[in-house]
């Protein structure tokens, strides 16, 4: 059986440097929150029910934010320091058997198989616990990780703390680290805050262990951006920019064509299926799945949305929320709000706008329509310029369109209104009442030619 972890997650800063009302952890990068990105990751190591974030400024908030089912909640009511956190956790930690991993809400680039490396070297040695370290080109900012004569680390002095000898150390502590539960939870009471700001840091854990006879290793990593922690806004473009990296490598690797790939902006949670083309500056966003040989134009945003096999999306057209069935066409200049649903071989043309509408199978609206509310039959054609009038200034209502029906152009239909299969509307109309079946409407005045009327506007306007 393999010994339990659980993880704690730190997120209880404001983070003063990122000029913010909001918590550090509570801004976004690659799509999501980035609380959010160490939660996934840790979920790749333990169940739920093992992680646990840590909660202070904005409590209620990171909550919310935090989407897992089955995640513990830790409040750091005062943020006395990293080695406080875990002490405001002993109550619902500290009966945890097994490897207690610690990470940090605003570090989330950190992938699951380097956590999982940091675990095994725990286990698989005899000390009481391993951290995460890197050797830098600039190590400022970081404390440096102090080995004894044979290797082992002997503590972290922080940059502050360092001596001129020590500051010329490259080793960083990442601050990730791994400890064996029972001696982390045995020895946590003996941090001091010893030092200006009076707080306790977890750092002082390693001289602490070593102390007790129990010695701390360190596993470097070669990439130290993969341990970059997010301070300033700066930082969290840094970060976004290398999650959309992945991202796009991800993709391409899995047999989808970006054309200019650094234009596009595709979200961690997006699934797109092989031989699909992404043209210059798309955005794909959210958990929008595409499937197989499709086409996104350029400029177009689709977010949280499903897309069938075989779809084409024009430039500069916009999709939320919205499932697409095979073979349809939307674009370019479309917009599709939310909650529409598009049946197979189906086309939305330029400046059509669909919301909370479902298109039958082949329907077709070509150009400069509004259609909201509806439920539109197999085959139906809607003419340019038809509109439903689905709002009273009150309430939304529905439009039903039959099979087979047509809309002739500049038709105007009033909601709420059925539209029975196969009738016809003639261009123009203004309908405000149910048409049957197979049946012509016109809603329209008739035409009234008045001659050379025009000529004695004119001449009356000039006297």
């Amino acid at each position: 059986m393999e010994t339990p972890v659980t993880v704690v997650i730190l997120a209880a800063g404001l983070g003063t440097r990122m000029k913010s009302r909001r918590a550090k952890v509570l801004h976004r990068a690659g799509g999501k929150a980035l609380v959010q990105h160490v939660v996934d990751t840790s979920l790749e190591l333990t169940p739920p029910g093992r992680i646990f974030v840590v909660v202070g400024h904005q409590a209620d908030e990171v909550r919310q934010t935090v989407l897992t089912h089955g995640i513990g909640f830790i409040e750091q009511r005062e943020q006395r320091g990293t080695g406080h956190a875990l002490m405001a956790g002993r109550d619902a930690l500290a009966n945890l058997d097994g490897y207690i991993v610690i990470l940090y809400g605003d570090c989330p680039l950190l992938r699951a198989e380097t956590l999982k490396r940091l675990i095994a070297a725990t286990t698989t040695s005899a000390a009481a616990g391993v951290l995460l370290s890197a050797l830098m080109r600039d190590p400022t900012g970081y404390g440096r990780v102090i080995r004894d004569a044979r290797g082992h680390v002997a503590e972290i002095v922080e940059q502050k703390a360092a001596t001129p000898e020590q500051l010329a150390i490259r080793e960083g502590n990442m601050g990730i680290y791994c400890y064996r539960a029972g001696l982390f939870w045995k020895h946590l009471d003996e941090i001091r805050p010893d030092n200006p700001p009076r707080e306790y840091y977890l750092t002082d854990m390693v001289a602490i262990l070593n102390r007790a006879g129990h010695r701390v290793e360190a596993m470097r990593i070669d990439d130290e951006r993969e341990a970059l922690g997010i301070n300033d806004r700066e930082q969290l473009a840094q970060v976004d920019a290398i999650f959309r990296e992945r991202k796009r490598r991800e993709a391409m690797l899995s047999g989808v064509t970006l054309e200019k790939p650094e234009t596009i902006t595709i979200d961690a949670g997006v699934r797109i299926g092989m031989d699909t083309v992404i043209e210059p500056f798309a955005q794909i966003l959210g958990k929008t799945a595409i499937g197989e040989n499709c086409r996104i134009g350029a400029c177009s945003i689709v977010q949280d949305s499903e897309l069938a096999d075989d779809v084409r999306i024009g430039p500069f057209t916009v999709i939320a929320a919205s499932r697409l069935e095979r073979g349809v066409s939307a674009g370019p200049f479309a917009r599709l709000r939310m909650g529409n649903h598009v049946e197979a071989g189906a086309h939305i043309g330029n400046f059509v706008e669909l919301k909370k509408t479902h298109m039958g199978a082949g329907a077709k609206a070509g150009h400069l329509a509004y259609l909201g509310d509806s439920q539109i039959g197999a085959a139906v054609n809607i003419g340019a310029g038809t509109i439903t009038c689905n709002y009273d200034g009150f309430a939304k209502h529905g439009t039903t369109i039959g099979d087979g029906a047509f809309v002739g152009s500049n038709s105007t239909l009033v909601a709420p209104i059925e539209i029975g299969a196969g009738a016809y509307l003639g261009a123009g109309s203004v309908i405000t009442d149910p048409v049957p079946a197979d049946a012509l409407a016109i809603g329209r005045a008739r035409q009234v030619v008045k001659e050379e009327w025009a000529r004695k506007r004119r001449a009356l306007i000039k006297k």
